[in-house]
């Protein structure tokens, strides 16, 4: 699938500035652009374009929100400095399996005040001699590279959700609210069940009032067929009595 078209799909019933996550993994691009992604996208706080043949970011939007950014196993070998222009605010930037053979190569990055964690796995660069003592001394303002920070402890979680610290606080309102429309879903659940439970006991009751109402009248009955039993034999018994009264 090529990139604009997964772009398309993402938007389904929404317009581009509604979309905080973007995921373009795999997708085919046009000559190393990112087509279909533009400036709209003002409120994208993530964004994963992983194997998609980039050459470089140079075409990347105005994404002044864009917190985590993924580029791994890409052709990128340069051009990194348009980053702090476009994504000023990053704070996680992954770049590994890309051909970035030297430290000056990343040296722009230390412009992104905001960047903790950085990776760059499987680039050329990490065979350099004290390649992490030199990245931390380069970019100041890292936590971790490559998933662990100065004294090699490493990364929560591999910090794969710190960069949504800041929206803890509205993920927990949607969770509330997503709790309040369950519990009111279940409550008519329940009151469905209840009708369903009440109506099926009036129907076992209606039943049993038959079967009731049957066994009474077959009662009657039996007692009409022994009154007119009773009623046979006096009949056969009067003659008799009359006649031991004539003698």
């Amino acid at each position: 699938m090529d990139m604009k078209k997964r772009i398309h799909l993402e938007l389904r019933n929404r317009t581009p500035s509604d979309v905080k996550e973007l995921v373009l993994d795999n997708c085919r691009s046009n000559e190393g652009k990112i087509e279909g992604l533009t400036d709209e996208f003002e409120g994208l706080e993530f964004l994963s374009t992983i194997n998609v043949g980039l050459t470089s970011v140079g075409n990347l939007p105005k994404l002044n929100k864009l917190k985590k950014l993924e580029l791994s196993d890409n052709r990128i070998s340069g051009g990194l400095e348009v980053l702090a222009e476009k994504c000023p605010n990053l704070t996680h930037l992954n770049l590994s399996g890309n051909k970035i053979k030297d430290l000056s190569t990343i040296e722009p990055l230390k412009k992104l005040e905001n960047l903790k964690s950085l990776d760059l796995f499987n680039c050329e660069v990490t065979n350099l001699n004290d390649y992490r003592e030199n990245v931390f001394k380069l970019l100041p303002q890292l936590t971790y590279l490559d998933g662990y920070d100065k004294e090699d402890k490493e990364a929560p979680d591999s910090d794969t959700e710190a960069w949504k610290d800041d929206d803890d606080e509205d993920d927990d309102d949607e969770v509330e609210e997503e709790e309040e429309y369950d519990e009111e879903a279940v409550a008519g659940e329940d009151d469905e069940e209840e009708e369903e439970e009440d109506e099926e006991e009036g129907e076992e009751e209606e039943e049993i009032s038959e079967e009731e109402e049957e066994e009474l009248v077959d009662g009657e009955v039996d007692d009409e067929d022994e009154d007119e039993e009773e009623k046979g034999e006096k009949r056969k018994r009067d003659p008799d009595d009359e006649g031991e009264e004539d003698d």
